[in-house]
């Protein structure tokens, strides 16, 4: 484990329930080496190295079979990374998500999904997008993109973005990942506005949610206001919820590329018991864990 301690700080605690096998983390980043995969000039943060070692080292802490790697940001449309770690991993551990742009073929995409990669991730709320008519073009092209090959679309996006695009959601010819939460406000709870209309795209089972990376929607320590709004997300539908560590958990208020951002020295152990707290029975969880990720990521 000393590995993955180096990264985040701290060392996972014991897990108090038996994680199901196949069990999936469906969000994680890898970054590194940088001479090797260059990052991009017109990255918003420049990360630290987060190894397939330290992220294998992880997963075995906490007794994980399966994991999705998301591409970061901060190698804009240039996959090389993110591909080259799920090759590496192999296709009975690891899918992976792609960013691209008007470069990327149609060669290059198949490419990507011989390696595994499943979905393309289309990152509103970095880039402080505001605007759901600009999201839900968005939407419709790179699900105009990528639907041939049987695979999805995901968003970090906020309620304000998804509630007005229900009709755009639920025409596209893929399903939509929603990643952490769609970002409400937990401390809201969940008569905030614009939360029920991602519970009714929740219930339509056009969308998945992950309930991933609770410190982006809470100030709490221990997030326990996010367990309201994971419960009634899982109510509304347990075949459509996924959870990932979000590891290694990039994310800092003051985004300087010209230095190496820390990353946030999050618990994983305790995330995955929170988890397992937020669901009311062994088979729920097995859903969230096990049957959604493998039906989504095609394992």
């Amino acid at each position: 484990m000393a590995a993955a301690k180096e990264i985040l700080g701290v060392t996972p605690t014991p897990l108090n329930f038996a994680v199901p096998s196949g069990a999936c983390d469906c969000h994680t980043h890898i970054f590194g080496p940088d001479e090797k995969f260059p990052l991009s000039p017109k990255r918003l943060y420049t990360p630290g190295p987060a190894s397939i070692e330290n992220l294998n080292a992880l997963h075995k802490a906490l007794h994980v079979d399966r994991v999705v790697v998301v591409h970061p940001s901060p190698y804009g449309a240039d996959n090389a990374a993110t591909v080259d770690a799920v090759r590496r991993m192999g296709s009975n551990r690891a899918r992976g998500v792609a960013v691209i742009d008007d470069a990327t073929t149609d060669a290059m995409l198949e490419d990507m999904h011989q390696a595994g990669i499943r979905g393309v991730r289309v990152n509103i709320e970095t880039y402080g997008e505001s605007d759901p008519a600009v999201a839900g073009r968005a939407f419709q092209q790179a699900a105009a993109r990528v639907a041939r090959l049987g695979w999805h679309v995901q968003t970090y996006t906020n309620l304000g973005i998804l509630a007005p695009l229900h009709d755009v959601i639920v025409k596209l010819p893929t399903p939509l990942v929603v990643d952490h939460f769609g970002r409400p406000k937990a401390e809201l709870g969940s008569g905030q506005p614009g939360f029920a209309e991602l519970l009714t795209l929740l219930r339509s089972g056009k969308v998945y949610v992950k309930i991933s990376a609770p410190y982006r929607i809470s100030q709490a320590p221990g997030y326990p206001d996010t367990a309201p709004i994971a419960r009634a997300m899982i109510e509304a539908n347990p075949d459509r919820i996924l959870w990932g560590t979000d590891w290694p958990h990039p994310g800092g208020s003051r985004r300087d590329p010209a230095v190496v951002e820390p990353f946030r020295p999050e618990d994983n152990g305790a995330a995955l018991n929170r988890l397992a707290s937020w669901t009311k029975d062994s088979k729920e969880l097995a859903k969230i864990l096990v049957d959604n990720p493998a039906r989504l990521y095609q394992f």
